[in-house]
């Protein structure tokens, strides 16, 4: 069972969703977005921990989780660091004049360590200069090779080249700059109906083209100077992935599960995986294990995952990998706190249940026990609205839990009736 919070002494949680390892600095507006779902960091916490957020945590939602999580209100200290255009969020923490706050809670905790969302410099640095230990290095902080390499395998490119290294199976396509992109994309599409353009340096399906053939003339200008990578389009049945985590003594694959998309981008997942063929999984199962085994000759340690998708033959594809703490990361850990269950869990899944009308959180959670669903320690299933405030007003995201696959789906449809709209 993996919770994020093992061994002794308060947890720093860092929320850096602002960070240059997932897609660029410039991208302000989907760092912002990303953002919003900083609080759900607040599950991973113990009385004593420091939440560093780049919003704050509505007080509706702090009492709901500490609640759940058996904790009195104010037993986390909550350090909120207002938006800084173009600056990772370790670093913010002195542009915005909070470092020396966070300097006097972390003397008050001498066993104080760093739990980063992202592995960025600025997160090593920021550790270093409030001398504690990076979670879970055993030697207090990753050495700078480590972390030029997982900023490297954040890229598309740098997991291309890994994942060939490995025998992990690809897509045909190459990396190219913003200067060599109309021609490499038009080879492509000479031998393939459809391609992806991909940013090298982006997550969750952000700045994803998907492009055919007829559509060669539309293709907008890049910059020179940008860095992509074109595929093949994979005509798919499924989009799937699986969890790893690597520590000093042993590499080991958490969980797999279905990822549910929405025009390319992370709309959601359901876990275990059921609907893949066997050899397909324990293809996923052997990729995802020799990703791990190869971060650990690098000096990772944490988790990371996979993202593959299955062709309509059954063949599986590997598109990306992300080594790094992901929206998965901290369901399943929640998961397994509340649960106190060790693998196989229970059926679990994530999503965004879309509301009929703009309600508060309290009334979102009376409506979940109105229903018979909303989730206390130690019930075999239920749900939890996990990230604090609504996606447009009206999405609450959430984490369903249930007995199996089947009852899994009634849990989701109950929600659905619940907020009085469509499932997920």
């Amino acid at each position: 069972m993996i919770t994020e919070h093992e061994g002794p002494g308060s947890l720093v949680i860092l929320a850096n969703f602002v960070s240059p390892l997932a897609v660029g600095l410039h991208e302000e507006s989907v760092l912002r977005q990303w953002s919003q779902q900083a609080p759900r960091k607040l599950w991973l916490t113990r009385p004593g921990d420091v939440l560093i957020t780049p919003v704050p945590l509505s007080d509706a939602f702090r009492r709901y989780v500490f609640q759940r999580l058996g904790m009195p209100d104010g037993a986390v200290d909550i350090i909120v660091v207002p938006d800084t255009p173009h600056v990772p969020m370790a670093e913010a923490l002195a542009e915005r004049g909070l470092l020396e706050s966070l300097r006097v809670r972390i003397g008050e905790r001498p066993a104080a360590r760093l739990l980063p969302t992202a592995l960025d410099e600025a997160s090593v640095a920021l550790a270093m200069d409030l001398r504690i230990p990076v979670m879970p290095y055993e030697t207090g902080v990753p050495n700078p090779a480590t972390v030029r390499a997982v900023a490297e395998l954040n890229t598309k490119s740098g997991f291309r080249v890994v994942a060939r290294s490995l025998g992990i199976r690809l897509p045909r396509g190459r990396a190219c700059t913003g200067a060599e992109l109309d021609r490499a994309t038009g080879a492509l599409l000479d031998a393939h109906e459809r391609v992806v353009v991909k940013p090298d340096r982006s997550a969750g399906g952000h700045g994803l083209r998907f492009l055919s053939r007829g559509e060669r003339t539309a293709r907008p200008a890049q910059p020179p100077e940008g860095h992509w990578v074109v595929e093949e389009y994979v005509d798919h049945t499924r989009a799937v992935s699986a969890q790893g985590h690597v520590t000093a003594a042993l590499t080991e694959v958490v969980y797999d599960g279905e990822m549910r998309m929405n025009g390319g981008s992370f709309a959601g997942y359901r876990s275990p995986l059921t609907d893949l063929s066997g050899p397909a999984r324990q293809e996923l199962t052997a990729w995802t294990g020799a990703l791990g085994r190869h971060l650990a000759r690098e000096g990772y340690r944490g988790p990371y995952s996979l993202d593959a998708v299955s062709g309509r033959d059954g063949t599986l594809y590997a598109l990306e990998c992300n080594v790094r703490r992901t929206a998965t990361t901290t369901v399943h850990a929640l998961l397994s706190r509340l649960t106190g269950t060790a693998r196989p869990m229970p059926a679990w899944a994530t999503g965004t249940a879309v509301a009929a009308s703009p309600m508060s959180f309290d009334a979102a959670v009376t409506r979940l026990a109105e229903a018979g669903l909303d989730y206390r320690p130690g019930d075999a299933e239920g749900v939890l609205l996990y990230a604090d405030r609504p996606v447009h007003g009206t999405g609450w995201r959430y984490a369903a839990l249930a007995t199996d696959r089947a009852r899994l789906t009634e849990v989701e449809a109950g929600l659905a009736a619940a907020l009085g709209h469509d499932g997920p």
